[in-house]
């Protein structure tokens, strides 16, 4: 690792398990200390943790909690106000799926996965930005998804979220431009999650011929890039949704 995140104090939600755990441990393992939160596995909050301080995040920690409750955000805030006297990068990284057909699907299905992936974004950045502002710096990085950009079917409540996570995205990096925050918009595809390790054989066969480079994408493929717009060498980069998904959008 290079110190890309020296001295940098970095928030990642949903940072136990997959995609968010790959991040906070490359943002740790470039000098970051991390916060994740999480919101049931026990075992796994722990392990990463552990993991974090084992690359020299001694202040690693991971807060339990609901994405979609804003009490919950503003305890995150204040976590991080107390015992890192701030924030310089909040990835929002929390999502759930609860996939159906359109007129299958019940209010409540697409209630809950729009509560936990979008709201919960807006009420975490609500809650950390003012702490950025103060500081006059900032990257704020929001994991959305392929599927927020071109649709796929059986996930109109997920990729409804994840849209609208990106014009949130949008409005909030002209909002706090003026102040040095940086936000910008990370889009995964077929990456091997606990999620896609739900799909069988054929479903993951169907997804893998899709993909241009012809092959699922690993965690760390995304971790890469939000540790380069974490970064100071992103400093003029904001307002941005950047597509890692191996051409499946192509």
């Amino acid at each position: 690792m290079s110190g890309l995140l020296e001295g940098k104090r970095a928030l990642v939600t949903g940072g136990s398990r997959g995609i968010g755990r790959a991040i906070a441990l490359e943002f740790a393992g470039e000098g970051a200390q991390v916060v994740v939160t999480y919101v049931s596995n026990d075992a796994a909050a722990a392990e990463t943790t552990e993991s974090l301080k084992k690359l020299g995040s001694e202040k690693a920690a991971a807060l339990k909690g609901d994405a979609g409750d804003p009490a919950f955000a503003k305890t995150v805030a204040g976590y991080m106000k107390e015992n890192l006297g701030g924030c310089d990068i909040l990835v929002n990284n929390a999502g759930i799926t609860d996939d159906g057909l359109l007129l299958r699907m019940k209010p409540e299905s697409f209630d809950r996965v729009v509560a936990t992936n979008l709201n919960g974004a807006f009420y975490m950045l609500r809650e950390i930005a003012p702490l950025m502002v103060k500081q006059r710096g900032g990257r704020i990085i929001n994991i959305s998804s392929v599927s927020g950009i071109k649709g796929n079917p059986g996930q109109v409540n997920y990729a409804a979220s994840k849209a609208g996570l990106i014009g949130l995205s949008l409005s909030a990096a002209k909002e706090l431009g003026s102040r040095a925050i940086t936000v910008n918009v990370v889009a995964p595809g077929f990456i091997r999650t606990d999620m896609t390790a739900a799909l069988n054989g054929k479903q993951t066969e169907q997804s893998i011929a899709a993909v241009t480079l012809g092959r699922i994408g690993e965690p760390e493929d995304v971790a890469h890039l939000a540790a380069f717009l974490a970064s100071e060498k992103a400093g003029y980069i904001t307002g941005q949704v950047i597509a890692v998904d191996g051409g499946i959008i192509l």
